[in-house]
């Protein structure tokens, strides 16, 4: 037999062996997470829930989900060891200070188009262009000057 035969039975098994290793480490990682958990980190369930955590024991670990309640789960019910940032934003809503990490991008555009150049010189013959809203007043002045003006026709419409 040649080992063109087999390759395919060795790239399957190669295959197994990468999965199970894949999957073997990550439940490392989990146990390891569960066993570095302390009174007061908080947590979410496998089930979603977050908590604080008062005490933990060997297989069991005694949750605080609010004043007066306390649950007692196993280890591995325990989905998430969070952070402190974390687990206040998603409990209480308290957002991290933005202003301590650094720029912060502005409301509006108008503080990204000054410039500490001069202004073009009006004998350039550049104009300046208003882009502004109009008074009611120029509305109607403008209506007026509209419907002053003839309007040219040849007597035909565009409509067929």
């Amino acid at each position: 037999m040649s080992i063109n035969a087999f390759l395919p039975l060795i790239l399957i098994i190669g295959l197994m062996f990468l999965m199970t290793r894949s999957a073997k480490k990550k439940q490392q990682q989990a146990a390891q997470m569960r066993n570095e958990m302390q009174p007061g980190s908080g947590v979410r369930t496998i089930g979603g829930m977050y908590a604080t955590v008062k005490e933990v024991n060997d297989d069991t670990v005694l949750l605080d989900a609010g004043p007066g309640v306390e649950l007692l789960f196993a280890k591995n019910s325990i989905g998430a060891v969070l952070s402190d940032d974390e687990y206040n934003r998603i409990v209480h809503g308290i957002e991290h200070d933005l202003k301590a990490d650094g720029a912060v991008v502005p409301d509006d555009a108008s503080s990204l188009t000054e410039t500490d150049e001069p202004a073009a010189d009006a004998s350039s013959g550049d104009k300046t262009v208003d882009l502004g809203k109009k008074d009611a007043d120029d509305e109607v002045a403008d209506a007026k000057a509209d419907a002053a003006e003839p309007k040219k026709s040849d007597g035909e419409s565009d409509a067929k």
